[in-house]
């Protein structure tokens, strides 16, 4: 069944891996792989305003622009590189936040309503060929968790991670009570790495859809900060 996917990401980000025979590779590049290993049904709609500052730009003129990208996708995928999001702008005037927000919310338009996308978001390799800027592998020699930097994302990706309204936590007694990792589908945007993705794309979309059809377990944030 052929899916449309809206594709959100910082265009000239250069901190990451590089992909076989590409130049200079940036994370655009790694959307140009992506498409190419999805199914050949599916619609994707990249966002990709490179270097276009959205301090040119009116609340309304903003909407209107995302809102018909993103209005008939279900899927947002999020791709997140070590040099996405820029030290010298407010998250406020970036793309890749108001993108996420206007993927969560209800759109109505001549009586259809789109509804919140699934979302999932996809951690690029750096340039040494590494994840742990955001996501850290067996950082509790007992359960063996992993430790996600959500820290260093855009608010309302963090604030969209670890989300679940009743959460689920192990029993490692290496960890407080009330700091225990949790399990299960405990975010609403899964974080993933990269190599994982590509080796069962199909079934990390069904997982999201899945999490999509239970939207009503997480508490949904969708305001830029």
């Amino acid at each position: 069944m052929a899916r449309k996917i809206f594709l959100t990401y910082k265009y000239g980000d250069a901190n990451v891996y590089p992909l076989p025979d590409v130049l200079w590779t940036k994370c655009r590049d790694y959307v140009d792989d992506l498409q190419k290993r999805l199914d050949k049904e599916d619609h994707i709609n990249k966002g990709e305003l490179d270097g276009q500052s959205l301090a040119d730009f009116e609340d309304e003129t903003i909407a209107s622009k995302l809102r018909d990208k993103i209005f008939d996708s279900s899927l947002t995928i999020v791709l997140i590189s070590k040099g996405m999001k820029s030290p010298w702008d407010s998250e406020n005037n970036q793309w890749i936040p108001w993108e996420i927000a206007y993927s969560l919310k209800e759109h109505t338009r001549d009586s259809r309503t789109s509804l919140t996308n699934a979302m999932l978001a996809i951690a690029i390799p750096d340039q040494q060929n590494s994840y742990s800027y955001i996501i850290q592998d067996n950082s509790c020699s007992s359960c063996n968790c992993t430790t996600y930097h959500t820290n260093t994302l855009f608010k309302i990706l963090q604030k969209n991670t670890f989300n679940r309204k009743n959460p689920v936590r192990n029993e490692c007694a290496n960890h407080p009570v009330e700091d225990r990792p949790q399990t299960g589908e405990f975010s609403y945007i899964p974080i993933i790495k990269w190599n994982d993705f590509i080796s069962d794309i199909n079934s990390y979309l069904d997982r999201v859809y899945k999490i999509n059809e239970g939207i009503s377990a997480y508490n949904i944030y969708k305001t830029v900060v």
